[in-house]
């Protein structure tokens, strides 16, 4: 048995730079081992070629390398949670667990079950801020209530800001590491997956595109958005960098980013929004059970030209366009009035950016059921929408090629009618009592 170590359990934190909980086991008296874990109890029921898990295990490959140049080496395991930590307490003799937070229920009971474990064992288990700039009740009302609307959250948010929140640390500097060599790795196909060529989004914080974001955000057919979002979703890249330069260069595109943090601190107080209604009422909303509908819907084959090229986006690459995506929530919930949780979930297996908090805030956005909600009555046009930001129908084009075509189908449901079905259905639910 290896003496005396301390080990960094990564996560939704790929990187060895400005890594907060990193950074604080480097700080310990001991040496630090970093473990990742390929969780069987999240993996096994993903499809065989997952551009997610490519894009964790690629990345982990290069941290791998970066540690053994440092003369250590990341222990990597596939199991689950409980099994993986039995196994390292028999392998090493272990101080304190690091790690940084992370807000989704799931990931909390999990961090509550080991952290339990681990005490048990005489081993410190601790959690650090990391992959948001506020957590918490860190932004609170007066009263001390979380907030439930946007924008007085972001005032408040922007009023507590100060440059020591995008301070980095200066984890890729430390050399605290724990010597080990030859650890094994397992390969995808150890896993049950395939490996396939894809094509992932840059990480290069561009700034031309930041800068001009506020004239570009709302346009599906061109590069308008920075597409980090996959890299802030696993932490490849530090959100304190990110917010830092986007402070500089666009306001717009900075709230963008305290928009995540909302989201998160939503499901942080709010647990049962992950899979309820936040307004508990929108729960008693009478659902269509139509199959053929959200198939169709799936495959972007509804006759919404912009409804099915978003989807169309989605099933090929693991990403929509934001303005895109509000649309398509909205047709699913309000005009085939289908239950928001199916596309939650359908979102959650095929988007590449897919993070619980700002997934199920967006859907019970359009849905009406959430906070800050778009109000029930507030139903996309989906025509209109695509007069508005595709005019030329330039993106159309691109994730359609039967468009204009005998082959494009017929419109599966009439937006007068449908609208129409869906406002008295919500007013059902939520008349006065």
């Amino acid at each position: 048995m290896d003496q005396g170590l301390n080990i960094f359990w990564m996560r939704r934190d790929l990187r060895l730079e400005d890594n907060h909980g990193l950074f604080k086991a480097q700080e310990a008296d001991k040496p630090c081992l970093v473990f990742f874990l390929f969780d069987k109890e999240i993996l096994d029921p993903l499809p065989a070629k997952d551009a997610r898990v490519q894009f964790i295990w690629q990345e982990l490959k290069q941290i791998k390398k970066a540690l053994q140049d440092k003369g250590s080496d990341l222990l990597v395991l596939h199991d689950t949670p409980k099994n993986a930590w039995k196994k390292i307490i028999a392998d090493y003799s272990v101080d304190t667990v690091f790690t940084n937070r992370d807000y989704e229920p799931n990931a909390r009971e999990r961090d509550k079950a080991i952290y339990v474990f681990l005490q048990s064992e005489g081993i410190n288990f601790k959690g650090f801020k990391d992959q948001v700039i506020f957590e918490k009740s860190e932004v609170v009302k007066d009263d001390g209530d979380p907030y439930v609307v946007y924008t007085p959250y972001m005032k408040r948010y922007k009023s507590q800001l100060q440059e020591r929140h995008f301070q980095a640390y200066p984890s890729h500097d430390g050399d605290n590491y724990f010597e080990i060599k030859d650890l094994e790795f397992p390969s995808l196909e150890d896993m049950g997956f395939e490996s396939f060529d894809f094509e992932y989004p840059s990480r290069t914080f561009d700034e031309d595109l930041i800068r001009d974001y506020h004239n570009t955000r709302d346009i599906p057919s061109i590069r308008g958005t920075s597409r980090l979002s996959l890299h802030l979703r696993f932490g490849t890249i530090s959100i304190r960098q990110l917010a830092g330069k986007a402070k500089q260069w666009n306001e717009k595109y900075f709230n963008e980013l305290i928009w995540r943090d909302f989201y998160q601190q939503v499901l942080f107080h709010f647990p049962h929004s992950y899979k309820n209604s936040f307004r508990k009422e929108y729960d008693q909303i009478e659902w269509e059970h139509n199959e053929e509908h959200f198939k169709a819907w799936c495959e972007g084959k509804t006759g919404y030209l912009m409804v099915d090229a978003g989807m169309r986006e989605l099933n090929a690459t693991g990403f929509m366009h934001n303005r895109v995506r509000m649309v398509v929530a909205s047709f699913l919930s309000k005009h085939l009035l289908l239950d928001w949780r199916l596309g939650e979930a359908y979102f959650a297996e095929k988007l590449l950016d897919y993070d619980a908090a700002s997934n199920v805030g967006g859907w019970q956005w359009a849905a009406g059921s959430g906070v800050d909600a778009a109000p029930y009555f507030r139903v996309f046009n989906p025509e209109l929408q695509l007069k508005k930001f595709d005019p030329e129908h330039k993106y159309l084009k691109k994730w359609l090629p039967e468009y204009g075509t005998d082959r494009y189908p017929k419109a599966i449901v009439n937006h007068k009618e449908a609208r129409e079905r869906a406002l008295s259905r919500y007013k059902d639910v939520l008349k006065p009592s």
